[in-house]
C-alpha cells in the first residue's frame, strides 16, 4: 500500500518563532557566529562588555551626577544610574542588532532556506552574553552599598520581571524593523532615533518624579505606558531602593507592581506577537528583495 503524500507547504513560509524552538542547534551556531564576528580581530574581546558600559556610566555620572547635582539629590546615585544603563543597553542591543539582522545576513538567506527568525532571536542571546557580566557588576555595587540589609522578596522578583518585559518588547520591535529594513532602508535611521530617544524617555538619567511634577498630568500616564519606563523602575526597585537608608525620601511610583507592571507585560507580549506576525507575512519575499 502506498503511503499518503505529505501535506504541501508553501516555500519560504515558516511557523514563526516556533521554528526557533525546533532549530535550537542552528540557533546556537548563529549565536556563536555573531559573537566571533563581533570580536574578530579585537585584542580585548569580551572585555568590551565591561568597558563600554563603564565608559558610558562615567560620562553620564559626571554630566548628570556631578554637573547637574543629581548625585546630591539621590542617595547612591551611582547604583541608580548604572541600573538604568544596564537595562537600556540590553534593550538597545537586542532592538538595534535584530533590526539589522536580516540585511546583514542577506548573502546567506539568498543561498539557502532556514528559519529567518533565527537571526533576530540570535541577537537576543548575544545581548544576554553581554548583559550577564554587567548584571554581576551591578550586584556587587548594590551589595557594597547595603543591598542585603534592605532587600525583600518582592524586590528580588522585580529584577527578572523587568528582564521579562524588556526582552520580548525589544525582540518584537526588532522583528518589525527587520521587516521594514528589507523593503525600506530608511528604517535603520528610525531605529537610531528610537534608541537615542529611549534613554531619555525612561528614568535612566533622572527620577520619574520630574515627569510627574514638571509636565502635564496626562504625560505621566503616557510615560508609564512605555514598557521601558516600567522595567527601569523595577530595576531601581530591585537594586537601588534596598540601598537607600531613608526609603521614605524616595517614593516607588504608585501602582508600579499592581497596575503598571501587568500592563507593561501585556504590551511587550502584544509587541512580540505583532512583530512575529509581520515578519512571517513578509519573510517569503526577503530573498528577492535582498
Amino acid at each position: 500500500m502506498s503511503s499518503p503524500a505529505p501535506e504541501l507547504v508553501t516555500p519560504g513560509k515558516g511557523r514563526g518563532l516556533r521554528d526557533v524552538v525546533h532549530n535550537r542547534y542552528l540557533l546556537r551556531l548563529i549565536v556563536d557566529k555573531e559573537i566571533q564576528i563581533r570580536y574578530r580581530g579585537t585584542v580585548l574581546g569580551l572585555v568590551w562588555s565591561y568597558l563600554k558600559p563603564g565608559v558610558q556610566f562615567a560620562v553620564f555620572y559626571i554630566a548628570m551626577g556631578v554637573f547637574l547635582g543629581l548625585n546630591r539629590g539621590l542617595t547612591n546615585f551611582a547604583v541608580y544610574l548604572f541600573a538604568g544603563i544596564v537595562l537600556i543597553n540590553f534593550f538597545s542591543e537586542i532592538f538595534g542588532n535584530a533590526s539589522r539582522s536580516i540585511t546583514d545576513n542577506g548573502g546567506l538567506l539568498k543561498k539557502i532556506y532556514l528559519p529567518r527568525q533565527l537571526f533576530p532571536v540570535s541577537n537576543l542571546f548575544v545581548a544576554l552574553v553581554h548583559f550577564v557580566p554587567q548584571i554581576l557588576i551591578l550586584i556587587v555595587a548594590s551589595v557594597a552599598t547595603g543591598w542585603f540589609t534592605g532587600v525583600d522578596v518582592k524586590q528580588i522578583l522585580a529584577i527578572p520581571v523587568a528582564i521579562a518585559i524588556i526582552a520580548p518588547f525589544a525582540l518584537g520591535l526588532g522583528l518589525m524593523f527587520a521587516t521594514f529594513n528589507v523593503f525600506f532602508r530608511d528604517a535603520e535611521n528610525f531605529v537610531d532615533m528610537i534608541l537615542m530617544v529611549a534613554t531619555w524617555a525612561s528614568p535612566v538619567l533622572y527620577a520619574w518624579t520630574m515627569v510627574r511634577d514638571q509636565l502635564w498630568s496626562w504625560v505621566y500616564y503616557v510615560y508609564f505606558l512605555n514598557p521601558i519606563t516600567v522595567a527601569v523602575e523595577l530595576f531601581h526597585y530591585g537594586f537601588w531602593y534596598p540601598t537607600v537608608n531613608n526609603p521614605e525620601l524616595w517614593h516607588v511610583p504608585p501602582h508600579l507592581l499592581t497596575v503598571w507592571t501587568p500592563i507593561a507585560l501585556v504590551i511587550s507580549l502584544i509587541t512580540l506577537f505583532l512583530g512575529d506576525a509581520m515578519f512571517r507575512r513578509h519573510e517569503g519575499n526577503f530573498a528577492q528583495e535582498l
